[in-house]
C-alpha cells in the first residue's frame, strides 16, 4: 500500500488512535514505513467494548515501544459527536503543546472524505466546504496530517486481515441515528466499493481546481491566535476565507453562523471566536473579556482595530503598533 509519508519523516509525530480499522491499520503502516510516532486515545465510556480497546492500545504501545497518552471520561447528554470531537482535539493539542510534537496524524480515509462531501452537498455547499477534509492542515504550532485520504476502508481491512492484525469494530458506526452513518451506509461505502479509483482521481482534480481559484487564503498578519486577512469585498469570498480558516482551527461554522457573520460584520461565534469584517480587513481571534488601559483603547480607535479584537491583543501582549505597521504596509 503506497502512502505519501514524506511530511512525517524525521519529525515528532502523534497518532490519534482508537483501535478501530483505520487507526490500527495506520499504526502498522507507519511502523512498516519506519515512521517514528507515539499514540493518544480517548475513552468516552459510551460502550462496553471501549475498555477492551483501551487495553489493546496499551498492549500495542508497550510491545512496540510507543509512548501512550490516555484520557478517560464519561460522556453524557446531547450532541455527543460534537462533544466527543471537541474533547478529543483539545486533548491532542494539550499533548502536542506539552511534548513538542510536530504533527498530529489522523486515520481519516477515502470513505470519510466522500461522506463529508455528501453531507456538505446535502446542505448546499461550495467547493471549499465540499473539500473540507484536507490531507494537510497547518495549525499554529503543528500540522494535522491525514495520509490515508486516498485509501479506502476496504483496502485497510484487507491489509489487517492479510497480516492477521487484531482490530475492533465500533458498533455505534452501524446506528443510523448518527447523520454520518446514514451517508456511510446508504451511499458512500457502496459507491467507493464500485468506483474507488474514479472517486480518488476526482478528488485530486477538484483539489487542483480549488487551488487555481483566485482566492487569497494567506493572512497578512498572524501572531498567536490573531489572524488578519485582506477584505476581498465579496461576501461569498470573505465567508469562504473565514470558514476555511476556522476549519483549520477545528471550528465548523453552521449556515446560521455564516449568515450572522455577514449580517453583523462584527460578531462572537458560540462565545468563543471573534470575527470582524472591517472596510479593509477580516480579523479573527479568540473572544476575550479584558480591562484595557485608555492609551491602548485610543490607539485602537484611531487605527481602526475592531473592538472585539482589542481585548485578545491586549491580553496576549501582541504589539498593536506592529499590527498596524504590517497591515498598512
Amino acid at each position: 500500500m503506497q502512502l505519501n509519508l514524506s511530511e512525517l519523516t524525521s519529525k515528532k509525530n502523534l497518532l490519534a488512535f482508537s483501535a478501530g480499522v483505520d487507526s490500527t491499520a495506520l499504526f502498522f503502516l507507519l511502523k512498516e514505513n519506519e515512521i517514528n510516532f507515539d499514540i493518544a486515545i480517548v475513552n468516552y465510556n459510551l460502550r462496553e467494548e471501549s475498555k477492551e480497546e483501551l487495553e489493546y492500545a496499551k498492549t500495542l504501545a508497550k510491545k512496540h515501544d510507543k509512548q501512550i497518552f490516555i484520557k478517560e471520561l464519561t460522556l453524557t447528554g446531547s450532541n455527543i459527536e460534537k462533544k466527543a470531537r471537541d474533547i478529543r482535539y483539545n486533548f491532542f493539542e494539550e499533548i502536542i503543546m506539552e511534548n513538542d510534537y510536530d504533527n498530529l496524524i489522523t486515520a481519516h480515509q477515502l470513505n470519510d472524505k466522500l461522506e463529508w462531501f455528501l453531507m456538505q452537498l446535502s446542505k448546499g455547499a461550495g467547493l471549499v466546504e465540499l473539500l473540507g477534509l484536507q490531507e494537510y492542515i497547518d495549525k499554529e504550532n503543528y500540522k494535522i496530517i491525514r495520509p490515508l485520504l486516498h485509501t479506502s476502508k476496504q483496502k485497510l481491512e484487507e491489509f489487517l486481515k492479510e497480516n492477521s492484525i487484531k482490530y475492533f469494530v465500533d458498533k455505534s458506526n452501524f446506528e443510523d441515528k448518527y447523520r454520518r452513518n446514514y451517508f456511510r451506509h446508504e451511499f458512500s461505502n457502496r459507491f467507493i466499493n464500485e468506483f474507488e479509483n474514479g472517486v480518488s482521481k476526482s478528488f485530486d482534480f477538484l483539489q487542483k481546481d480549488l487551488k487555481s481559484l483566485n482566492i487569497n487564503y494567506t493572512p497578512i498578519f498572524k501572531e498567536k491566535s490573531l489572524t488578519i486577512f485582506k477584505n476581498l469585498h465579496d461576501e461569498n469570498l470573505n465567508i469562504k476565507v473565514i470558514d476555511k480558516h476556522l476549519k483549520k482551527e477545528g471550528f465548523l461554522l453552521s449556515k446560521a453562523q455564516r449568515d450572522e457573520i455577514l449580517k453583523q460584520q462584527q460578531t462572537v461565534i458560540s462565545n468563543q471566536v471573534s470575527v470582524c469584517i472591517s472596510d479593509e480587513f477580516i480579523w479573527i481571534c479568540p473572544y476575550v473579556i479584558k480591562t484595557m488601559n485608555k492609551k491602548f483603547k485610543e490607539f485602537c480607535r484611531i487605527n481602526k482595530i475592531p473592538k472585539l479584537a482589542r481585548a485578545y491583543i491586549f491580553n496576549r501582549k501582541i504589539d498593536e503598533k506592529k499590527i498596524v505597521k504590517t497591515i498598512y504596509s
